[in-house]
């Protein structure tokens, strides 16, 4: 990889609809160098794919939050399966080392909907909820 491999993951990370002719120019290259270049980055597997940005505001789901979990047991599978029923309002589950097993990433429409959610997680894990007030 060199600089203008960095550069094409740069403008692909900002908008991946664009053009390869509009990609070439942005990197001082053809549209068909770029086309290349990006071919070659998905067959490596430095490009695993590409994806949409939701607004999840716009969907309703204003309530923005993050929680610590904290299992009861070495048996995850409850919890696991209790998360993946509630997967529409999950929007990260990451594994984690420190404070807490994981930290889940979620949208709410309201605070009713995260009381019931955390009413459900009680039963199967201890937790600590952080609420979002603004992105930085």
């Amino acid at each position: 990889m060199d600089q203008t491999d960095m550069l094409i993951l740069a403008e692909l990370s900002e908008n991946s609809r664009i053009t390869m002719k509009e990609l070439g120019g942005k990197v001082y290259l053809t549209g068909q160098a770029a086309a290349s270049r990006v071919a070659k980055l998905v067959d490596t597997g430095v490009i695993e794919g590409y994806s949409i940005k939701v607004n999840q505001a716009k969907l309703g789901c204003m309530m923005h939050v993050f929680i610590t979990i904290f299992t009861n047991s070495h048996n995850h599978q409850p919890l696991l399966a209790f998360i993946q029923m509630q997967g529409h309002y999950i929007l990260n589950n990451y594994k984690i080392s420190g404070d807490g097993c994981y930290l889940l990433e979620c949208r709410f429409p309201s605070n009713e909907h995260i009381d019931q959610f955390l009413d459900g997680l009680s039963e199967h894990a201890n937790y600590k909820i952080s609420i979002v007030i603004k992105r930085s």
